[in-house]
């Protein structure tokens, strides 16, 4: 047998018994979800002590990418490929990054197990009991909802690609964006969009019990670089990008995002404020601390 072939049958001998490496630390397997394959500038060094890059495994494929702070036990973002159609929410089987806690861990994500938790875990990210009594839901930077396939949508229930967000905020007009983005991208995206939704920590941080992050607010946007030129008039400021920012404290300052008084009292507070994608950059840039630049090219797009 050839020397080539007995190499490439030890590779995937490797990837079969969990061998593989490199879902965490390195974007390289993962950057065809991220426009031009360029992830974002200025969020994050990605390379400094705490910071881990995730090319979120399931399955054996690459489902997502997440930009991961081990301090905050929380991402800063999360960043994917939008696919039309997926509308049913798989059963829940909340999972965690295996090579968060070692490296030689398995390279695919794996669902929680009822037994006590290895305390690398507990000490490398976030884990179910963080969230109990907390006041807090699970709010997905990377949601099911943007997924058509099925195992897509699965590896969405990731403790990694999720963030403390209040309920006023995810059942609400969070919910609601996440909503207008799948009809909008749906409708009048005629090739891939590059979505990126993460996180604005408060200024002082806080947390849950000094283990998980909890952010000011949260903010996504996309990248659309070839879309259908029929667009209604309202929408023609909304592609090739649109951000948005949202709330996740009731009693933060209105200057970033303005409270609607007028809301019902379940979801008064949580607002999401649309804006061009240089406003979110603006305001990424100045909690921050350094340029932000969310797509390459500030993403150059044609209609059709």
């Amino acid at each position: 047998m050839p020397l080539s072939w007995v190499i490439c049958l030890i590779l995937v001998l490797v990837d079969l018994l969990g061998g593989v490496r490199g879902e965490v630390g390195n974007f390289s397997p993962c950057l065809h979800f991220f426009y031009k394959g360029s992830p974002p500038k200025g969020l994050g060094s990605g390379s400094g002590p705490g910071w881990s890059k995730i090319c979120q495994r399931y399955k054996n494929q690459y489902r997502f990418a997440s930009l991961y702070r081990s301090q905050w036990r929380s991402p800063l973002y999360s960043a994917y490929i939008f696919t039309p159609g997926g509308m049913k929410r798989p059963p829940t089987q909340w999972k965690y990054e295996p090579q968060l806690a070692s490296s030689s861990a398995s390279p695919n994500m794996k669902p929680f197990p009822p037994e006590v938790l290895d305390q690398n875990v507990l000490d490398s990210q976030a884990v179910l009991p963080d969230y109990t009594n907390s006041s807090y839901t699970k709010g997905h930077l990377s949601p099911n909802l943007h997924h058509r396939d099925l195992l897509d949508k699965k590896a969405t229930f990731t403790l990694t690609n999720v963030v403390p967000q209040k309920a006023g905020s995810n059942g609400g007009p969070w919910a609601q964006l996440e909503a207008l983005v799948r009809a909008r991208l749906t409708d009048y995206c005629t090739g891939p969009a590059f979505v990126v939704t993460g996180q604005l920590p408060y200024a002082q941080p806080r947390s849950i019990n000094n283990r998980v992050a909890v952010p000011e607010y949260l903010w996504s946007a996309y990248c659309c670089p070839t879309y259908n030129h029929s667009l209604p008039g309202g929408l023609q400021e909304t592609f090739p990008t649109f951000a948005a920012m949202g709330r996740n404290d009731p009693l933060s300052s209105q200057e970033i995002v303005p409270v609607n008084s007028s809301a019902r009292a379940t979801v008064r507070g949580y607002d999401v404020r649309s804006m061009p994608l240089k406003i979110l950059e603006k305001y990424l840039e100045q909690r921050l601390g350094e340029p932000v630049h969310v797509f390459s090219e500030c993403c150059s797009g044609a209609g059709d």
